[in-house]
């Protein structure tokens, strides 16, 4: 099932987006990811954290490096009761080394490159073009999803302030 692929685009032509998209109050999907270490991340690792997920398509380009290093900052302040996870098809390698030569150390990276399902699960699977769209998730310490966006250009930036307001009001 695609979510809204009319209204999705990058560049301004549109995307097609492969997965169910989800809405606030679901239980964020389970996830299995590979790590910088080449080990799994699996989202029980997160159990009892208000966890934010910063989904990009590559740390690769200038907009997914500022995503990052803008969580990242931003996340400082916030405390160990909150978890920032940045998601994309790169290879675990690549989201080390950038986050490694940025100083950033208050992300976690994670890629669905191996295992392939995160994607169709949260409703960000560019399928056509390998990658991930851009999206921001933020749950609860249950779970519960209390904030999203599906960012609707591709090559745009989150609105940090509503997914960083979601979390302030869980803390």
């Amino acid at each position: 099932m695609a979510i809204n692929n009319s209204s999705l685009t990058l560049h301004g032509n549109p995307v097609e987006v492969a997965g169910s998209s989800l809405k606030v109050g679901d239980t964020l999907p389970k996830f299995v990811l590979s790590g910088g270490d080449l080990k799994d991340i699996k989202s029980d690792d997160f159990n009892g954290k208000i966890i934010i997920l910063s989904v990009v398509p590559s740390v690769d380009t200038p907009t997914c490096q500022v995503q990052t290093r803008k969580f990242n900052e931003k996340v400082n302040s916030l405390g160990d009761r909150v978890q920032l996870l940045c998601v994309s098809r790169d290879l675990p390698f690549a989201l080390s080394r950038f986050c490694g030569a940025e100083g950033l150390t208050n992300v976690q990276t994670a890629s669905d490159y191996k295992y392939r399902t995160f994607g169709k699960a949260y409703g960000v699977d560019m399928e056509n073009a390998g990658l991930l769209c851009r999206a921001v998730f933020v749950a609860d310490t249950n779970g519960k999803l209390v904030h999203l966006e599906y960012v609707d250009e591709v090559s745009a930036e989150p609105n940090y302030d509503a997914a960083l307001g979601a979390v302030n009001n869980l803390l």
